[in-house]
């Protein structure tokens, strides 16, 4: 048997088909609200991996959390040590401005445990580098140096400014006298300077090493280590027997070793 539909039931039926249509997308809508889809946690995600990425290339730092439940600031310091004038475009170089306020964030934050500080130098201005050392030196938070393929020049200072510093095996320091560049005035004064420049130096590294301001002004004014160049290069283990670097070792010692420093840190907080 067929049924017929007037005009007025087709009309009906299709008004009660919308109506359900629109009640069934509703309820879909009211379960998705408030929940972001798939996509956009993915893209956000993509974002916040993009921009941290960034961040590392930018300045060489990044925040760890390991398993210890300690909270370690790692920096880097690679290539040139950038002054006042930024180097060639192609050079890799370390920013000062960069350093500074990070270091003084890290002395300011409750949050940060320790600082492990990677070092893969070959020198550069004197001004900036005894800047970040000083500011290094005179943190309260424990702080960890691991010189990787070498800490020259400037980068001496760097190393030992750390409360405790390791060299890998293969690692080298160079220690050579005070040059400059530019306009040089031929006046005793310029000389006088230059050795200031070079106390400061020596001096620095004395009072944050095992060695002594004269057995390391023996070692920069060596004429037969260098060829193109007076001073002396130390590998590894020469490094930690002159008493320059504390230790031999790689990542790991550094952070069993910035590990301890921070627990003992928190006993003798706890103990005052």
């Amino acid at each position: 048997m067929i049924e017929v539909y007037d005009d007025s039931d087709m009309k009906e039926y299709h008004i009660r088909k919308r109506e359900k249509g629109k009640k069934e997308a509703d309820c879909a809508q009211e379960q998705n609200d408030g929940e972001p889809s798939g996509e956009t946690g993915e893209e956000e995600t993509s974002q916040d991996e993009s921009a941290k990425d960034d961040h590392i290339r930018e300045t060489g730092a990044l925040s760890l959390q390991g398993k210890q439940a300690h909270r370690i600031e790692l920096l880097t310091v690679i290539g040139e040590i950038e002054g006042h004038e930024s180097v060639a475009g192609n050079t890799k170089a370390t920013k000062y401005e960069h350093l500074l306020p990070r270091l003084a964030e890290i002395e300011n934050s409750q949050e940060t445990d320790g600082v492990l500080i990677l070092l893969n130098t070959m020198g550069g201005d004197v001004e900036a580098g005894l800047a970040i050392a000083e500011m290094i030196a005179s943190l309260s938070k424990p702080t960890v140096s691991l010189v990787l393929g070498g800490s020259h020049s400037i980068g001496g200072p760097l190393a030992v400014s750390a409360d405790y510093s390791f060299i890998v095996p293969s690692g080298t320091m160079i220690i050579h006298p005070v040059r400059t560049s530019g306009m040089f005035i031929g006046v005793a004064q310029s000389l006088r300077n230059m050795e200031k420049t070079q106390d400061r130096i020596t001096g620095f590294l004395a009072a944050h090493s095992r060695m002594s301001q004269e057995r390391i002004e023996e070692l920069m004014l060596d004429p037969t280590q260098l060829v193109k160049d007076v001073g002396t290069m130390l590998e590894g283990g020469e490094a930690v027997e002159e008493g320059l670097i504390d230790e031999v070792g790689g990542i790991s010692d550094a952070f069993k070793k910035l590990h301890e420093m921070i627990d003992e840190k928190r006993k003798n907080t706890d103990e005052n």
